[in-house]
């Protein structure tokens, strides 16, 4: 039996908190007004492995991943079709899953069912493992009567996301890893190499060229302050988390990935993608088209698109169609637009929105594999304009010193 925490105060008006063994949070509050004491808080007592799991998620020792919920939601789907009972089904899962984070949260699910609350309610309690769309469906699947089909479509659809963010991270992977090797590479040059040839040319007292004083400026400077560059860039970087965890700082930079050159592109179409991947689920699943909007507002992961979204949303509210909504926010081109009102004069806005979907998946496809293509030239460009005020602040100061010598 779960065990609740209580707080509240007894008749003379002081606060009281302790701890009562019962079957539901109404069971503690019955047992309190009993006692005579007026119920304030009650909420389900942190057992010690509780605690542990919260610690270790704060270090960063676990997280439930994406593929531990696509094999999760894979797994009662099974189960629940077989016709095994939920609480049979998720004890067998909390024992089989390797992820322990994972088992904690489906013994704390387990232990709310106990408590009479219903999987939705349960799933609710642990928002950062289940998102607001993975809760909505399975709340139409159990007033539905059709829970295994949420959970099966709910795979299918974290698979495809799975999917969609591998390969995100693939088309950024490359470049970020170019530009890194870029900067320490400068770094190592201007530390110690720069300063070796500073040497040679000071004991000749040449008139050196702009670019050599341009390097030998820069090199000073980088040795006397090495350090101090090195906490301004730390401080730096945790500034920006800390703005880009704001609403205002979060928006602006999920508005500026979009614009990033070459890769914008790529992470454009992805968010597209995967918002009418959610979309045509939550359709299918029977949600109402309101509702769904709202829901996968919240799901795209991108605050700039979730404010289009929430445009259409408006505009649907106020009756009008999800293409003429669409067109509005500047979201879609032509094509999509086209497909999406095909799909409202056809009734069958589900399949269509997974059309689109496809359509997005080709496109991001297609453009990471030729993504080394339309980075190159860039890169070409930034590295040759580096090499070239290398190469003339470097070598012009060595022709004459052979002038010299001779």
């Amino acid at each position: 039996m779960p065990v609740f925490e209580y707080k509240g105060r007894n008749q003379r008006g002081e606060a009281v908190k302790g701890n009562i063994e019962a079957v539901s949070p109404e069971a503690v509050a019955t047992q309190l007004f009993n006692s005579g004491i007026t119920p304030i808080d009650i909420v389900l007592a942190r057992t010690g492995q509780d605690v542990l799991g919260a610690l270790r998620g704060k270090l960063g020792g676990g997280k439930v991943q994406l593929i531990d919920l696509v094999l999760f939601s894979r797994q009662m789907y099974t189960l629940l079709k077989a016709g095994v009972p939920i609480m049979q089904a998720l004890k067998g899962l909390r024992e089989s899953t390797h992820n322990q984070v994972l088992a904690d949260v489906i013994g704390n699910i387990s232990e709310s069912l106990d408590a009479g609350l219903d999987l939705t309610g349960a799933l609710k309690r642990h928002p950062q493992v289940f998102s607001s769309l993975y809760i909505s469906m399975i709340q139409v699947g159990e007033t539905t009567g059709s829970l295994p089909e949420a959970f099966l479509q709910l795979a299918g659809y974290l698979e495809r996301e799975k999917d969609t963010r591998d390969r995100i991270k693939a088309a950024t992977r490359y470049p970020f890893f170019v530009l890194l090797a870029m900067v320490i590479a400068m770094f190592i040059i201007n530390i110690f190499v720069i300063p070796a040839f500073a040497k040679v040319y000071a004991g000749f007292r040449l008139d050196l060229p702009w670019a050599t004083k341009l390097l030998i400026a820069t090199s000073d400077f980088t040795v006397a302050y090495w350090h101090m560059i090195l906490i301004g860039v730390v401080i730096s970087i945790i500034a920006i988390r800390i703005y880009i965890r704001t609403p205002d700082g979060r928006y602006r930079w999920h508005k500026l990935k979009l614009k990033m050159p070459v890769v914008g592109k790529i992470i454009y179409k992805a968010t597209l993608g995967r918002f009418a991947n959610a979309l045509a689920v939550m359709i299918k699943s029977g949600i109402p088209i309101v509702q769904g909007m709202t829901v996968v507002s919240r799901a795209v992961d991108n605050d700039y698109i979730s404010e289009r979204i929430v445009q259409m949303r408006d505009g649907i509210e106020r009756g009008e169609t999800i293409a003429r909504t669409a067109a509005a926010t500047g979201m879609f081109p032509p094509l999509v637009n086209q497909m999406i009102a095909v799909g409202e004069d056809t009734g069958a806005v589900d399949e269509l929105m997974f059309n689109v979907a496809d359509y997005y998946d080709r496109e991001v496809d297609y453009d990471i594999k030729n993504l080394s293509g339309a980075i190159q030239p860039l890169l070409i460009v930034v590295l040759g304009a580096l090499v070239l005020i290398l190469a003339l602040g470097v070598f012009l100061p060595m022709w004459d010193l052979v002038q010299v010598a001779r």
